[in-house]
């Protein structure tokens, strides 16, 4: 079993709404408060069953106002706009980074498709 990577730094950077993360891999990502909004691993946005989830919208100038340290493994972001249900493993940051660029034109593709945009709520 391949080692998990881990992260070595976690920086927010709440002027330009980006989450700065380094892992002990060397890669370093750096994700957006509205994609970790819409891509949050709660059961309210990624729904109970194996489909898409929850389409969320209106969430482009969202923020995270805070950072909770979740045992060893994981950490709960608290956004701006009151979610604050979701546990970010060190599993699902790294997935969320190192996928973003296929995750975000599927997100913006979803949007288009629903005739939704990212800056009205549904």
């Amino acid at each position: 079993m391949d080692k998990q990577p881990i992260p070595t730094e976690i920086k927010l950077l709440q002027k330009s709404h980006t989450l700065e993360i380094t892992f002990d891999t060397g890669e370093h990502f750096a994700l957006s408060c509205e994609y970790l909004r819409v891509f949050s691993p709660s059961a309210e946005v990624r729904g109970h069953g194996m489909g898409e989830g929850v389409l969320v919208t209106g969430k482009k100038n969202v923020n995270i106002i805070g950072i909770d340290p979740v045992g060893n493994y994981a950490v709960k972001l608290v956004f701006d706009d009151g979610h604050q249900t979701g546990i970010y493993s060190w599993k699902i940051l790294y997935e969320l980074g190192a996928q973003q660029t296929i995750n975000w034109q599927r997100y913006l593709d979803r949007l288009a498709a629903a005739g939704k945009d990212r800056e009205s709520a549904a």
